[in-house]
């Protein structure tokens, strides 16, 4: 009897033992993502081995969200938190980590990556005078529209995901050269297709990471300080210096149109709305569309 019992419990044993480890093969770090841009990153880089979780809705401005209850349950849980930074989603996202309660992905820790901080940036050292608009001294926060710094986001979060999970780092790193192969592949054709474009009225700096890729010439914004409404007396000013050039205006489709589309009107210009972001559950593909779309749209300043 007792050696049936024996026998018995040495069983029970390794089939804890197995779904034990079963449990440990399966399980994903749990990521935290602000912008659906720094989703697909981390989708693309973690593969199985990543849940990801989107903050910002792609049709929402990343600058003017609040921090709210749903935020804060999902950063509780959150293994790491992939944030754009450069002070981009300054006004929710240290309130909604504060409200989290979650130590592990605060600044500072091994939890807690920026992408702004993993390449160089442009624009930085603006003055940090609001009188001077929505500006950011840290520098331009809109990596997600330079392809080329994606990649090496990418790289860098493969090393981050490396040492939360040691045993799948040669995958994270394959997967994020995979993903700068896709990017370097693409480059010439989008470097092609806008060559000779005359360059682009914007609303907002969101896209100058792009241009400056591309070499598009930027020949105004919308607004006539970052974050600052459009008013009439300006957009007759940027009429009156655009009135001899060509180019094409375009915004974010959550951007206000009544501006570009006068802009556009008045001196006869293609004009476009795009996303800023990818979809929320965007893949790798799904953002070289966007890109895609991006670089047609600046393509068509050349047909006047």
């Amino acid at each position: 009897m007792r050696s049936k019992s024996r026998i018995f419990g040495l069983f029970l044993m390794s089939v804890a033992l197995l779904l034990l480890s079963a449990g440990t093969a399966l399980a994903k770090t749990e990521v935290v993502a602000t912008t659906s841009a720094m989703g697909m990153l981390a989708r693309t880089v973690g593969g199985e081995a990543v849940r990801v979780t989107v903050l910002a809705p792609p049709d929402r401005d990343a600058h003017y969200l609040q921090a709210r209850p749903s935020m804060m349950v999902a950063l509780r849980r959150a293994d790491l938190v992939v944030a754009v930074g450069a002070e981009l989603e300054v006004g929710w996202l240290p309130p909604a980590l504060q409200g989290a309660a979650n130590p592990r992905v605060l600044p500072g820790r091994s939890g807690y990556f920026e992408a702004a901080a993993q390449v160089p940036l442009i624009e930085v050292g603006a003055a940090a005078d609001r009188a001077l608009g929505d500006v950011h001294p840290a520098g331009n926060p809109h990596v997600n529209m330079d392809p080329v710094r994606m990649a090496e986001v990418a790289r860098a979060l493969a090393g981050r995901l490396g040492q939360m999970q040691p045993a799948a780092a040669a995958t994270f790193q394959s997967n994020a050269e995979a993903f700068a192969r896709q990017v370097q592949e693409r480059l010439p054709h989008w470097q092609a297709n806008v060559q000779g474009a005359p360059g682009v009225v914007l609303f907002h700096k969101d896209a100058n990471y792009l241009m400056e890729l591309l070499e598009v010439p930027v020949l105004g914004y919308i607004e006539p300080l970052p974050g600052i409404p459009p008013t009439a007396r300006h957009l007759e000013s940027l009429v009156s210096e655009m009135r001899e050039r060509r180019g094409v205006v375009l915004y974010i489709n959550h951007q206000p149109a009544q501006g570009p589309q006068f802009v556009a009107r008045t001196l006869g210009w293609p004009v476009q709305a795009l996303p800023l972001d990818p979809p929320l559950d965007a893949d790798a593909g799904q953002y070289l569309a966007l890109i895609d779309q991006w670089v047609e749209a600046i393509a068509r300043g050349k047909n006047q």
